[in-house]
């Protein structure tokens, strides 16, 4: 979830819903409330542990922190100069998802027909965005992480894209690969406090309508297969760094020879590492 919340295109909650834990982690990160201190007040501090799985959030919190700080540089590098292999990888990753997803659906009506539809002409309307050019106050770095959280917990909608969208991706990646605490302190700041409140809606939303909301989510992940196309072409300058930089409105473009092999290839290894852990997770719920 961390190295995939680290690429814009990509989400985290996908991560999580082919892996058979995207109930726990709404039950137990919805379970943070005001509950919770009744319960550690009066029952202690044990109780409290229980009642929100902290052991599973624990252990989550871990990986996740460990990708990001382990991986930021890494992904960074293949961002810059492997791009189109890396979103093929993606690519495959996230394609090979959507049928997986799709079989939580248990009855294909009209409403859920309805939500896939809506869901994927959302997060391609989403991936079509022109990024914003702005100098970011901490401020709106709180409520840039606390949207991107939202975004993160949602397959298919990348937080990492949802900073890029806001302008603040390449700072809070800079601020991380450069242990700039206080600005990572405030993204995530804003990033837990989005999480708590729309973690609870969208867990309401999962009991009250759950076969329209898995429709919704598998239509999430194919709108979001446009973002993740390799193949790019600049479109529109939209602005130039101080540094020279330049930032292009880019659009989807018909796949290059040269790197054609390749990114079938990757985009195979993103579908195999799906299935495989597909697997895993019927394995280990069976």
């Amino acid at each position: 979830m961390g190295a995939a919340d680290l690429v814009p295109g990509v989400s985290g909650g996908t991560i999580a819903l082919i892996t058979g834990i995207y109930d726990p982690l709404l039950q137990a990160i919805s379970s943070i409330n005001l509950t919770l201190l009744r319960v550690l007040r009066s029952e202690g501090l044990a109780s409290g542990w229980r009642s929100i799985n902290g052991s599973f959030l624990l252990a989550l919190a871990a990986g996740i922190g460990t990708s990001i700080i382990g991986l930021s540089g890494i992904l960074h590098h293949l961002l810059e100069h492997e791009r189109t292999l890396l979103y093929a990888f993606f690519f495959g990753l996230v394609a090979s998802s959507i049928p997986l997803i799709g079989r939580e659906v248990q009855k294909w009506n009209g409403v859920a027909i309805g939500a896939f539809l809506f869901g994927a002409a959302l997060t391609f309307a989403i991936g079509s965005l022109p990024p914003l050019s702005i100098e970011p106050g901490y401020l709106y770095l709180f409520g840039c992480g606390a949207l991107a959280a939202c975004a993160m917990i949602l397959p298919g909608i990348s937080g990492s894209f949802i900073l890029l969208l806001l302008g603040v991706y390449s700072p809070v990646i800079a601020a991380i690969k450069s242990y700039d605490v206080v600005t990572v302190a405030v993204v995530g700041i804003g990033a837990i406090t989005g999480l708590l409140g729309f973690s609870r809606l969208l867990r309401r939303w999962l009991e009250t309508s759950r076969n329209g909301m898995m429709a919704l989510l598998s239509g999430f992940l194919l709108g979001s297969l446009q973002a993740l196309w390799p193949w790019k072409e600049n479109a529109m300058l939209l602005y130039t760094h101080s540094d020279g930089r330049e930032t292009w409105l880019q659009t989807n473009a018909w796949p290059q020879s040269e790197a054609l092999w390749g990114c079938l290839i990757w985009t195979l290894v993103g579908s195999a590492i799906v299935i495989g852990m597909h697997r895993i997770a019927q394995h280990s719920s069976s």
